[in-house]
């Protein structure tokens, strides 16, 4: 027969389950935030981070430097430019460059600053800044087409 020592042990017994794993969750949740945390930052603000640019993963958008662009297989090289400053970037990702990665685009890389002065993209955003751009005052527009309304055949 379960004596009153032995029942007053299992709630304590619980509570302290459940508050290891209250604390274990709370751990890696905290952890797993700060590992995949990202900063936005533009190129001059990369450049005033200083020694904390080389420990964070960043984003970092600009236009994409004319000539700037060489590719070899899924990997390339360029140069983003942001308000009169320029950033090296090496992309080595899994997938190529999107197809609207040109000369002028907008882009947006994704990865950490080097020593060497270089930003190491493992991903790659870019858009094109004329497929986007709304229609000038008085440009010419596509005509409209109307349809003819021809009599059911019965």
């Amino acid at each position: 027969m379960p004596t009153a020592a032995s029942n007053s042990k299992k709630p304590t017994r619980i509570i302290a389950g459940v508050v290891v794993i209250l604390a274990t969750v709370a751990y890696l949740s905290i952890t797993g935030l700060r590992d995949t945390k990202q900063y936005y930052v533009t190129i001059a603000e990369l450049n005033a981070l200083g020694s904390k640019a080389y420990t964070r993963h960043l984003r970092v958008a600009g236009n994409v430097a004319p000539g700037s662009i060489h590719r070899v297989g899924t990997n390339a090289s360029f140069q983003l430019l942001e308000q009169g400053k320029v950033l090296q970037v090496s992309y080595q990702g899994s997938e190529p460059p999107p197809d609207t990665f040109k000369d002028d685009a907008q882009a947006l890389a994704i990865g950490t600053y080097g020593h060497d002065g270089v930003f190491h993209a493992t991903q790659l955003q870019a858009k094109c800044a004329s497929k986007y751009a709304p229609v000038a005052p008085g440009a010419n527009k596509a005509p409209a087409t109307t349809a003819a309304v021809l009599p059911l055949a019965r």
